[in-house]
């Protein structure tokens, strides 16, 4: 089954383009396309699709408010940033609004389609030319990390932590840990009371820097 996708930019030559490298993809459809942020929230909750190519710089709702509309109302459908910024801020902000993934205009096709089913698989993706200097600001904790200690979690809680950090879905986290999805929103919640930290972008951010897991 091919994977569903909205395409939000401002630029029609943007969304054009988009769309017709994608009618090569037999594993990839477009089925809407949004010119800026409200459009793009509008169209995920009448269309439902599996993933979000965004652009930050949307008029009427920027990419960022955007993507934490999407992620609050339907967080199963997945977001990709698709900016021509490469700072730091840009990729970290979209993160923390709950993006799965960011990709630089200026990169390849390939990687594009690779970072779709990616996010769609459950993992995240970083454009290879921001991941080591993204990945460096975060394990700095820019983003105000609070300074908590993985002993207030219990082992259980940490395995649930390092699974969502490796791109983990809640039903591969049951299954590999032969638990129901309840349990596992459970100790997802627990985590996120006990940390402070709530978005997967903040528990991956964590799980980097207290050595439970690492992004390649």
């Amino acid at each position: 089954m091919a994977i569903r996708i909205v395409v939000a930019a401002s630029h029609q030559l943007v969304r054009q383009g988009v769309g017709s490298l994608f009618g090569t993809q037999q594993d990839v459809q477009i089925v809407g396309e949004a010119k800026n942020g409200a459009e793009a929230v509008e169209l995920v909750r009448e269309l439902r699709p599996d993933v979000v190519l965004l652009d930050t710089d949307l008029p009427v709702m920027n990419g960022f408010e955007a993507t934490r509309n999407i992620h609050a109302m339907h967080p199963e459908v997945k977001v990709i940033g698709l900016s021509s910024h490469t700072a730091e801020r840009h990729v970290i902000e979209m993160l923390k609004a709950g993006a799965s993934g960011y990709v630089t205009l200026n990169n390849s096709f390939a990687e594009l389609v690779e970072a779709i089913k990616q996010v769609q698989s459950g993992h995240m993706h970083l454009s290879s030319s921001i991941v080591g200097s993204v990945i460096r600001q975060l394990c700095d904790g820019d983003a105000n990390l609070q300074e908590v200690s993985t002993h207030a979690l219990t082992g259980r809680e940490k395995e649930v932590l390092q699974l969502i950090a490796e791109g983990k879905r809640t039903k591969d986290i049951a299954l590999f840990l032969h638990v129901s999805d309840n349990t596992v929103i459970r100790h997802r919640q627990n985590i996120g009371l006990k940390l402070g930290l709530h978005t997967t972008a903040e528990l991956t951010r964590y799980a980097i820097r207290e050595g439970l897991t690492s992004l390649d």
